[in-house]
């Protein structure tokens, strides 16, 4: 199992609650302890872009491979988010990418770790720091990468495939778009299918560019 890489300062129940910026927000968020998972991550893996991006991306929780590095979709799922934004017409850089869940949950599996999806109490804790990087960035647009992300996005369950591609108005205002996690595509084995609904995902990034700019 790698290392953990947790800090080991004593860090109030509420950390960052006074963060002005997304660095020092970053910062409290090496300390959290809202929910267990903190214990057997490697580290908290926290959002990464521009502070004042107009659109932020977010997906489920770090995997194995976003654990170990300390950076969001950088895996598997990760490079097939970038190759269908680039695809898109999308510039990364320019977004904001994190997650509804910033601890990896796992099962292990012998020396490999397993992911588990997060319940919804989890992801309920870490909605505090999502609501924090929002309030920060001000973003115009607000990209719910699967179920996970739009519980944490919107405060409530959604069917993806019934809701997938409209566009959620928040009580403040902000847009959420309603789309898959890139690693659904992953997970199709028969070819055809695959180009298919990558084909379907890269339509949603489509129009999620023709949205920022509107």
């Amino acid at each position: 199992m790698p290392a953990r890489r947790i800090s080991a300062r004593r860090v109030e129940p509420v950390p960052g609650e006074d963060s002005a910026s997304i660095a020092n927000l970053r910062e409290a968020a090496k300390g959290c302890r809202r929910c267990p998972l903190w214990r057997d991550a490697t580290q908290t893996v926290f959002g990464e872009g521009p502070d004042n991006a107009k659109v932020v991306f977010v997906g489920e929780q770090p995997g194995d491979q976003e654990d170990l590095a300390g950076k969001p979709f950088v895996g598997p799922a990760g490079k097939v988010f970038d190759a269908i934004l680039d695809d898109a017409g999308v510039d990364r850089q320019k977004a904001y990418v994190t997650n509804a869940v910033k601890h990896f949950k796992f099962e292990p599996r012998g020396k490999r770790r397993i992911h588990s999806k997060p319940n919804a109490g989890e992801v309920q804790a870490c909605r505090w720091w999502v609501g924090k990087e929002l309030e920060l960035i001000k973003p115009d647009l607000a990209v719910a990468l699967g179920a996970t992300a739009a519980l944490s996005l919107l405060g409530k369950a959604i069917a993806v495939t019934k809701m997938r591609g409209q566009v959620i108005v928040r009580e403040d205002g902000l847009r959420v778009f309603i789309t898959i996690h890139p690693s659904f595509i992953l997970r199709i084995h028969e070819p055809a299918e695959k180009e298919a609904e990558r084909e379907r995902f890269l339509a949603d990034m489509k129009q999620v560019k023709r949205l920022m700019a509107a």
